[in-house]
């Protein structure tokens, strides 16, 4: 028989309780003491109304990376599977605790199971995909039986209003009204905390579904497009991004390097039109049918880009109606690497998957345009 790969369970961790709109910037602090002014313009766009936050309103942490996604995986080990019968564990975020050691290795170490092979993917929302797709090459090699796939983020360390306040009171010395640069102050109002686990094995479950993997396909567009979304770097006027290790300490601070930032006319050229390129490419290669296709999974950072992704797919005659379309951004807010998980979660429990029915996830990344798309059959 050949070998096949199959994900058989998936927990989640969010965080706390779900902060709505008008709570977001006590949690998040208000820069130089003021309400933004780009908030409400951002979240009509976006359309999102929760989200979830490892801080307090006192801005207190309260989980840090690792500790969300050693949840998540605690969560996923019951019925039967336990910590000390995983074999490798994958893991992806944007937002690593710290630089070094690499994510996977701390969350291994707060999870005090046997020594076991951890790798960990960096990068944005693709970073997720990326760990997915090893585990299902390490699995299809024989080199594991099962592995724990993860994507996390923490990303309201990155958006709290410290991260932007000398750059704010420099403005001031300056004499130029300290309101954050369009692309600093947008990201705010889109992001969330969260993780989730993957289970996978070279066997399906032996009672109810599971997810037969059929390829995960990763593929960057960046010999095309320059930096659309950074951290820890800035750019210049001629697009060309310059990191952390260019600027001096005190520039860090005024310059908020450590910021997430955000392009968001490079994003609404790019990100829908090379996102169904590669869509067009992967139904030529794989031959799928998009029409046999039951239910289509993309990540999306905000509700603005939905027509956006449908009106480029009906101009290549590959849309697929609306009722075929599984998003849960508005109730769980962007969580990076983890949507994607997230969002194949809540349909693995929703009750609507039959025996036979296809699923394909496709995950952009705005960071520098890549496209991370995955086949699921149900079994």
């Amino acid at each position: 028989m050949d070998k096949a790969v199959y994900i058989n369970r998936i927990a989640k961790f969010l965080p706390g309780e779900p902060v709505g709109n008008e709570e977001m910037e006590e949690y998040l602090g208000y820069v130089d003491g003021r309400k933004s002014r780009s908030k409400s313009i951002v979240l009509r766009n976006n359309k999102i109304t929760n989200r979830y936050y490892s801080r307090d309103k006192q801005g207190n942490s309260t989980h840090t990376n690792a500790e969300l996604t050693a949840e998540a995986i605690k969560a996923l080990c019951t019925g039967g599977f336990k910590l000390e019968d995983i074999e490798l564990i994958t893991s992806g975020t944007t937002s690593p605790d710290q630089i070094l050691p690499a994510h996977g290795i701390m969350v291994h170490g707060l999870l005090k199971s046997r020594p076991v092979e951890t790798i960990s993917f960096s990068g944005s929302c693709c970073s997720g995909m990326n760990a997915l797709k090893y585990a299902h090459m390490s699995i299809l090699t024989g080199n594991s039986s099962n592995a724990v796939t993860t994507g996390s983020e923490k990303l309201s360390t990155w958006l709290s209003a410290q991260s932007y306040e000398e750059e704010a009171q420099k403005l001031k010395e300056l004499e130029n009204d300290p309101m954050l640069a369009f692309e600093k102050d947008f990201l705010r109002w889109m992001l969330s905390d969260g993780a989730a686990a993957v289970l996978l094995s070279n066997k399906p479950n032996p009672e109810g579904l599971s997810l037969k993997l059929e390829w995960v396909d990763i593929c960057s567009f960046a010999n095309e497009a320059e930096a659309c979304m950074y951290v820890g770097a800035d750019k210049d006027a001629e697009g060309n991004l310059h990191g952390w290790s260019k600027y001096t300490p005190k520039e860090w601070l005024e310059k908020s390097i450590f910021a997430m930032k955000q392009d968001p006319r490079l994003l609404d050229k790019h990100i829908a039109q090379l996102g169904t390129q590669k869509y067009l490419e992967l139904l030529d290669k794989h031959k799928v049918d998009p029409q046999s296709i039951d239910w289509f999974l993309p990540h999306i950072s905000s509700e603005f880009f939905r027509k956006k992704v449908d009106d480029e797919m009906l101009k290549n005659g590959v849309q697929l109606p609306q009722e075929k379309w599984f998003v849960n951004l508005t109730k769980v807010g962007n969580i990076g690497s983890a949507s994607i998980f997230i969002a194949l979660e809540e349909l693995m429990n929703s009750g609507k998957l039959k025996k036979g029915q296809k699923i394909w996830l496709s995950v952009p990344e705005s960071a520098r345009f890549s496209y991370a798309n995955a086949l699921l059959t149900v079994v």
